[in-house]
């Protein structure tokens, strides 16, 4: 495989619809009455899954970008600072928001990691051996898995 072919499927993957449901297909016309919701059974509600999504996607793309100014990375608290302190957006502003976020991040990800002048492989100099192939599997695998959560509590407030 080439690193173009890589490259490609790495951006299938984080762009999702193959293998699991696509972002936008989860977010649109969601039921924002009910996005503070969490229905028995979920420990998070719409909104705190999709917060968490836009709160950890975007520390991996600017830790991974971070070559630009190492010492303007500051890592996050596990949990606390990867959750939203409210189960509710304040209104459908902050959701959408929140979706444009996100797809703004996961454009400026796909933009570092299409970039054939960074190596997939090279470990980053600020990092303890992550290289940017990683962060790409880490914010798939995160993404999907949240996304999941996120269309099943949608299904279950509808």
């Amino acid at each position: 495989m080439t690193d173009y072919e890589l490259r490609k499927h790495l951006t299938q993957l984080l762009e999702g619809g193959e293998a699991h449901i696509k972002f936008e297909n989860v977010v649109k016309d969601f039921p924002l009455d009910k996005a503070g919701v969490r229905p028995a059974g979920s420990p998070h509600s719409a909104w705190e899954l999709l917060e968490h999504i836009r709160i950890a996607q975007h520390d991996i793309v600017a830790f991974s970008d971070a070559g630009k100014n190492p010492s303007g990375y500051k890592p996050m608290k596990w949990p606390d600072e990867y959750w939203p302190k409210s189960a509710a957006p304040t209104d459908s502003n902050e959701w959408a928001n929140s979706v444009t976020a996100i797809q703004q991040d996961l454009a400026a990800f796909l933009q570092l990691m299409t970039d054939p002048k960074r190596d997939l492989f090279e470990p980053f100099a600020w990092g303890d051996g992550q290289t940017l192939l990683r962060e790409a599997m880490l914010i798939a695998d995160h993404n999907s898995y949240h996304l999941g959560q996120l269309m099943l509590v949608r299904r279950m407030i509808e």
